[in-house]
């Protein structure tokens, strides 16, 4: 056997990928990217807050200042700061004099509701890892094994039409022979383009990642419209009157009818509720951006495995409606690049093809490699 042919089949050789390991499964990423990080800031952002309110109202000690009279001894002074922090009543007076009273109750629930809030921002992750998760991990397990099994395929096949063109005493009858085979689709291995076809008309996988953004979507509006719901009503009153003229004391005659009292805390909660707010709203573009990209496919990566002829799904137009499961796989192909090695592989030699501007003097394994693909019929010239 001659050099050129030796060195033609150690490229081939070389060229298979190896056996999947097991730490595959493992590693595959069934979140996105941009979910992850949505996730992370929707739920880490409160958490971190309202632990900061926590720290601070476990070392200031008491969250309320009131201005006792001054013949107060200092266990009634401490017995109307309780009293006021456990009423949180303003009491006042309208425009006509009469008596009002408003509760101020929301800003003592308000590190509470910051944690509902965290809460309800990871239901959505939850709905998508039980629901989901664990059907898309199967379809990119699969789906990823077989188009490296394809890729090894095709090469192997090279490898056998390399042995066989070396061995042909007609050239021309080898490559009559060949362009038949191509004609009928005797290369094709079906099993990834059906099943791949098949996940074009299921619409699971893309119901609930919809739903999971819309459950996004509605629990940040509903955050930000509770949060402007106390700007207005009660982040603006640091002040307020409070009566502790109530049950045994109320026929005392040296207790004033209202004691004024200011809320400590008040600056730190409207830190935290602008810093939640105005991070939400930004994250609102990032939730709707996540959802449109179900309206449009991403054909990079099926354009490169057209290289291999038992994957013809975009040059056949097999591509309908984007809004099915086979959109959302390749989303997540798109995120697990790194264990499809084939990808790389067949990429290499698209850059190949493309750079090479006279192909017909090509006489070298790309040649196999493109005229397997039915990239260019031409055949390579023979010595």
């Amino acid at each position: 056997m001659s050099l050129s042919h030796t060195a033609a089949e150690y490229m081939l050789s070389d060229a298979l990928l190896p056996d999947p390991s097991s730490s595959r499964a493992k590693g595959l990423r069934l979140e996105l990217p941009s979910d992850r990080l949505l996730k992370f800031v929707t739920v880490g952002l409160p958490l971190f807050l309202v632990s900061l309110a926590f720290a601070r109202e476990f070392s200031a000690g008491s969250q309320i200042s009131c201005f006792s009279p001054t013949n107060f001894t200092g266990k009634q002074s401490a017995y109307t700061d309780t009293a006021c922090w456990d009423s949180l009543i303003h009491h006042g007076f309208d425009a006509e004099g009469h008596a009002i009273t408003k509760s101020l109750w929301a800003l003592k629930v308000f590190p509470y509701s910051l944690l509902v809030v965290a809460v309800l921002m990871y239901l959505p992750y939850l709905l998508w890892r039980y629901a989901a998760a664990p059907a898309l991990h199967c379809d990119l397990l699969f789906i990823i094994d077989e188009l490296d099994k394809s890729y090894n395929r095709s090469v192997r096949l090279v490898q056998h039409m390399k042995k066989v063109q070396q061995a042909s005493a007609e050239p021309e009858q080898f490559w009559e022979e060949y362009e038949r085979a191509r004609r009928e689709r005797y290369f094709e291995f079906p099993l990834l383009e059906r099943y791949l076809t098949c996940k074009q008309h299921a619409h699971a996988l893309v119901f609930i990642y919809i739903l999971r953004n819309l459950l996004l979507l509605l629990f940040l509006a509903a955050t930000c419209l509770y949060l402007v719901f106390l700007h207005l009503n009660i982040f603006f009153q640091d002040e307020f009157s409070c009566s502790i003229k109530t049950g045994l004391l109320q026929a005392e005659p040296h207790i004033p009818l209202l004691i004024p009292c200011k809320l400590v805390f008040f600056s730190v909660f409207q830190i935290i509720s602008l810093s939640i707010g105005s991070v939400y709203v930004l994250l609102i573009p990032v939730v709707i951006y996540n959802a449109l990209q179900l309206c449009q496919w991403d054909k990079g990566l099926l354009s490169v495995y057209e290289m291999l002829p038992a994957f013809d799904l975009l040059s056949r137009r097999m591509l309908t409606c984007p809004l099915n499961d086979l959109n959302i796989i390749l989303l997540f192909l798109r995120a697990n690049i790194s264990e499809l090695t084939s990808f790389s592989r067949l990429n290499a030699v698209s850059a190949l093809r493309e750079a090479t501007a006279n192909k017909e003097d090509i006489d070298t394994v790309i040649d196999f490699m493109t005229l397997l693909a039915g990239l260019e019929t031409t055949k390579p010239k023979h010595q």
